[in-house]
């Protein structure tokens, strides 16, 4: 009874009981009172059982639920005839114990295999690596090599496919890890099918648009992330993804690729410089620090947007924010205290104070050119920022990110760490200053071609040196 209104009766003292009270409460004090039969009608039943226990000896409590809940769900894992399969059959019950409708409601449901990874990570991973093989290819074919150009246009397709087709789906594979929602794994899995689509000659317009649409689906994720956790790093990455959005919006309205590449930068440079700056917590950055950090990407993001109107000023005001970004973080980044370290974490700050030069210098040649036309320059500015940068802020997470994402240990060893990283801005600079800079035909395609056996080296010698982890943890 609650308040002298009886609520219900049970008498299998083996089941389970629950009653729900709600429409009997009053405001204030309430009265509960219960009435329990030393041996009921139903004892004749569970003296079957051999069951000799009388009275109420099971815990009673009182809970509350929110008004629309999850009330229960079953998980029923039918086999298939020969046992070689299984299917995985959720049904789940949601409850609205309010008078009105409240909303929409989904229920998310995440596989996970032997080894704790989702399902989705394997195959968005693999996807990620198609666009990449094909947008290293399509560089060759950019370089003026003697390699079949292939029946798609590659060469065009070699930034989109290296930004948004490989970056782009792996970071959003990432930020999947991180929320934990189930549809979240389709922002990664658009960007790596519609990559996959283009790379396969498919008709070009459905691709651009699972890769435009994911740059969306992404935004999405870092607004529920700042949800749960508002903070000025996932602001700045969600700066990023709107790039990818404005990218993938220019790229469908038919935009040539010049005036793409500011935004494509702006992706990935705001992503970095986002997680770098939620790093930058365990150094204790002071109200300045921060405020100098959004200032400068503030200068980014205006000179972004005045690039689509006025290239020549957005580009050179876009240079002041990468090189504002990159003295930034020369000076506010924990890899001031962590180069000082042994080991994989002296290795991971090296290969990001080489990103940082690189930056810098990317921001120098966008501020003195100040225009994106095809040639040696162009080739200059655009590789300083994805080379130089980017790759090697890939190098030097990938110690963090290859574990979080495959659920994998990853051994250090310092010669498979330092040879790609070493190589890779070697064969950089070799481009640009032997090449670009002298206009270098030779030099300019040697370099080329080192920069792309760096970075299949490093992807050689990470997924050789998780395999081995493995067959290890195995044994």
């Amino acid at each position: 009874w609650i308040n002298g209104v009886k609520v219900g009766y049970r008498e299998d003292s083996f089941v389970p009981s629950e009653f729900d009270v709600t429409p009997y409460l009053v405001e204030g004090r309430n009265q509960v009172a219960v009435e329990v039969y030393r041996f009921s009608d139903g004892d004749w039943m569970e003296d079957q059982d051999m069951i000799r226990v009388s009275g109420i000896f099971r815990s009673v409590y009182l809970f509350a639920t929110p008004t629309v809940h999850l009330r229960d769900f079953w998980l029923r894992t039918p086999l298939s005839a020969g046992y070689t399969a299984g299917e995985l059959d959720v049904t789940a019950s949601v409850r609205n114990y309010g008078d009105a409708t409240t909303g929409t409601y989904t229920v998310e449901t995440q596989l996970y295999d032997a080894h704790r990874r989702p399902v989705w990570a394997a195959p968005t991973i693999a996807l990620a690596a198609v666009a990449l093989l094909a947008g290293l290819w399509a560089a060759l074919v950019r370089l003026a090599l003697p390699v079949p150009a292939g029946h798609t246009n590659l060469a065009a397709l070699h930034g989109m496919l290296m930004t948004l087709g490989f970056f782009g789906t792996l970071i959003a594979a990432e930020r999947a890890v991180a929320l934990g929602r189930g549809w979240a794994w389709l922002v990664p899995a658009a960007s790596g099918i519609g990559a996959a689509w283009l790379v396969a000659g498919l008709p070009t317009g459905t691709g651009q648009l699972l890769v435009a649409v994911a740059g969306f689906g992404l935004l999405a994720m870092y607004a529920e992330l700042h949800r749960l956790q508002p903070s000025w790093h996932n602001a700045t990455e969600a700066a990023g993804a709107a790039c990818w959005c404005v990218a993938g919006v220019l790229w469908l309205s038919g935009r040539d690729m010049p005036v793409l590449v500011p935004w494509l930068a702006g992706f990935l440079v705001l992503t970095i410089a986002g997680e770098r700056l939620e790093l930058s917590r365990l150094i204790a950055l002071s109200t300045r620090g921060r405020t100098l950090f959004v200032g400068v990407a503030a200068v980014l993001l205006a000179g972004l947007a005045s690039s689509v109107v006025a290239p020549a000023i957005g580009v050179r005001v876009a240079g002041i924010g990468l090189l504002g970004l990159a003295v930034w973080l020369a000076g506010h980044d924990i890899v001031r205290r962590t180069i000082r370290m042994r080991g994989v974490t002296r290795y991971m700050a090296v290969a990001l104070a080489a990103g940082y030069m690189w930056l810098a210098v990317a921001g120098g040649l966008w501020l003195v050119i100040g225009r994106l036309v095809d040639g040696y320059a162009y080739d200059a500015m655009l590789h300083a920022v994805f080379l130089g940068f980017v790759f090697s802020m890939v190098f030097a997470h990938a110690p963090v990110i290859v574990p979080a994402v495959l659920r994998v240990r990853m051994p250090y060893h310092p010669i498979a760490a330092y040879l790609p990283l070493v190589l890779l801005h070697a064969s950089l600079a070799l481009r640009l200053i032997g090449g670009d800079a002298v206009g270098d035909l030779t030099a300019w395609q040697v370099g080329g071609v080192l920069n792309e056996v760096a970075i299949l080296l490093f992807l050689g010698l990470t997924v050789g040196t998780v395999v081995r982890a493995r067959r290890h943890v195995t044994n």
